[in-house]
């Protein structure tokens, strides 16, 4: 996991600032004219970014939290195997913990930020309002870089805990061959 996220975590944020840039290519245009086909051509191609850059980003949080739950796991039976010492699934808990709400808050961002896209959509069926002086397209610009940001650093917590958590289970890994050694199972 330790190889793979970094690099996947990237691509997400990456497919976010894609995204954003083809909103921001919008403007050049008039979207609400069905007949300037350039607009109406970036349009789409930014609806089919964010849906993608929203799956992958959703797709790389639901792997980590995956991870945790299935390492937090196997490190809790091999410390009851080899009857090692408790702290290491303290370790690993601490490190889940610590991981799940940014896994979550990032899943729910960008399930909100596609929410605000949709809202701020001029060939959307249901037009909203805008609230006060500020339109839904402002607004979901504004999310767009907040939720850029924020996922951004909710991928380097979720980096950093990750090492942290392969840490814990290399010391677990020498625990065991140690214990294998002294016992003759190598």
């Amino acid at each position: 996991m330790n190889r793979i996220f970094t690099p996947l975590a990237s691509i997400a944020v990456l497919l976010m600032l894609a995204t954003l840039a083809l909103g921001l290519f919008l403007r050049t245009g008039d979207i609400r004219d069905p007949y300037d086909q350039r607009a109406q051509s970036l349009a789409t191609w930014h609806r089919q970014a964010g849906v993608a850059a929203g799956v992958f980003v959703v797709l790389v949080n639901s792997i980590v939290v995956t991870y945790f739950i299935g390492t937090g796991r196997w490190c809790r039976e091999v410390v009851e195997t080899y009857s090692l010492n408790v702290e290491f699934v303290r370790r690993s808990n601490r490190l889940k913990r610590s991981t799940f709400p940014h896994a979550l808050a990032s899943i729910l961002a960008i399930v909100g930020l596609v929410a605000l896209g949709g809202a701020a959509d001029p060939a959307a069926r249901v037009r909203l309002p805008p609230l006060g002086e500020l339109s839904w397209t402002n607004i979901h610009f504004a999310a767009a870089g907040a939720t850029i940001c924020f996922i951004a650093y909710a991928s380097f917590i979720q980096s950093h805990n990750i090492r942290e958590n392969h840490a814990v289970i290399n010391d677990v890994m020498a625990e065991v061959g140690r214990i294998r050694k002294e016992r003759g199972l190598e």
